[in-house]
C-alpha cells in the first residue's frame, strides 16, 4: 500500500516536472515574460522619477510606506506596477492553460499518459500544479527583483510591516492569475480545438477589462438619482454601482490591492460624513486592511476554486480513447 501510494506520488511528481519544462521552454512564456520584465522595470523607473521629484505632504499618512509607493506611484507617462500586473497577469494565466488539455488530445498523447498506472486526475492536477509554480516564481521573483533593485538606488531596505503587505500583495498576484489559469483550463478541457479556447479566454478577459467598464458606466447614467437626491439615495446608488463593478475579477483584485499597498485607504466604498468626523489621518494596521478587503479577497479565491472544479468535473467525465 505504501509502496503502490509512493510511486503514485512519485509519478505525479514526474508530470509536474514536465509541465514546469514544458512552460519554460516555451516560446509563448518566453515572449509574454520578456513584455513584463520590460514594463515592470519601465514602471520601476517612473516610479522612482515620481518619488523623487516629489515632496511627501506633511500630513500623509503613507509618507512612511515608502517601498508601497514603489508599487502604486507613476509620473503620468505609464501605469504603476499594481496596474501592469492586472492587466498583464490574466494574460499569462490563460497563455499557460488555453491549450493544457486539448492539445494533448489533438496531439493523440492525452491516452498513451493516461494509460499508465496512474490515476486520471493526476493529469489536470500535474497541469495546475506545474502552471501554478511557474506563476508563483515568476511573480515572486519579480516583486523580490523590484525591491532589490530599489534598494540598491534608494539606500535602505524595506521595513518589516512593508514586507508583511508586499508577500500578501505577491498572494492575492498569483491568486488572481489563477483564476485565469483555471478558466482557460476549463476551456481546454471543453473545447476540442486550441484556437477557440484561446479566442474564448481572451474575449473574456476583453469584456471585463474593456466592455464591462463601459456597460457600468451607461448603467450608471441610466440610474442616477437627481440632483436633489437625499444622502440615503445617493449612498444607496453609490453601493449599488460598487456592486456591479466587483462582479469583474480585476475589480476584485484592484480592491485587494489598493487595500495592501495604501494603507492609508480606510474603506473601499462610501462613508457618511458621520463616519469621518473626527478621523486623524493614519495608515491602517494590515489586519485591519485586511479585513476590509477581505469579502474582495474571499470572492476571487471562491471563484478561482469554482473554475478548477468545473474543470475537474468535466474532465473525469470526458471521454479519452487511445
Amino acid at each position: 500500500m505504501t509502496l503502490n501510494k509512493n510511486n503514485n506520488l512519485y509519478a505525479f511528481s514526474i508530470l509536474v516536472k514536465k509541465e514546469i519544462a514544458d512552460h519554460i521552454r516555451s516560446w509563448k512564456f518566453i515572449i509574454l515574460l520578456a513584455i513584463i520584465l520590460l514594463t515592470c522595470v519601465a514602471s520601476l523607473h517612473t516610479a522612482l522619477q515620481a518619488l523623487k521629484n516629489t515632496a511627501p505632504a506633511p500630513n500623509d499618512p503613507d509618507a512612511a510606506f515608502f517601498f508601497l509607493k514603489i508599487f502604486t506611484t507613476s509620473d503620468g507617462t505609464m501605469p504603476s506596477f499594481h496596474l501592469f500586473v492586472g492587466f498583464l497577469g490574466p494574460l499569462l494565466g490563460i497563455c499557460l492553460g488555453f491549450d493544457a488539455v486539448n492539445s494533448e488530445f489533438n496531439g493523440r498523447t492525452l491516452g498513451r499518459i493516461l494509460s499508465q498506472p496512474i490515476h486520471r486526475d493526476y493529469f489536470l492536477n500535474a497541469k495546475f500544479i506545474g502552471a501554478l509554480t511557474v506563476i508563483g516564481v515568476l511573480f515572486t521573483s519579480l516583486i523580490l527583483l523590484t525591491i532589490g533593485a530599489a534598494t540598491l538606488l534608494v539606500g535602505f531596505p524595506p521595513t518589516f510591516m512593508e514586507c508583511n503587505r508586499l508577500f500578501l500583495f505577491t498572494l492575492l498576484t498569483i491568486v488572481y492569475v489563477a483564476f485565469w489559469l483555471n478558466l482557460s483550463i476549463l476551456f481546454s478541457v471543453r473545447f476540442r480545438h486550441t484556437a477557440t479556447s484561446a479566442l474564448v479566454a481572451i474575449a473574456i478577459w476583453l469584456f471585463f477589462t474593456v466592455f464591462y467598464p463601459i456597460i457600468i458606466n451607461i448603467v450608471a447614467k441610466a440610474v442616477q438619482p437627481n440632483p436633489y437626491a437625499s444622502e440615503a439615495e445617493i449612498m444607496q446608488y453609490q453601493h449599488f454601482m460598487l456592486t456591479l463593478m466587483r462582479f469583474a475579477p480585476s475589480q476584485l483584485y484592484s480592491d485587494g490591492t489598493n487595500m495592501l499597498l495604501m494603507p492609508s485607504i480606510r474603506s473601499l466604498g462610501p462613508l457618511h460624513m458621520e463616519q469621518l468626523q473626527g478621523a486623524i489621518p493614519s495608515p491602517l494596521p494590515i489586519w485591519e486592511s485586511i479585513k476590509v478587503a477581505w469579502s474582495q479577497m474571499v470572492a476571487l479565491i471562491a471563484c478561482t476554486i469554482a473554475c478548477f472544479a468545473a474543470s475537474y468535473y468535466f474532465f473525469m467525465r470526458k471521454e479519452i480513447r487511445c
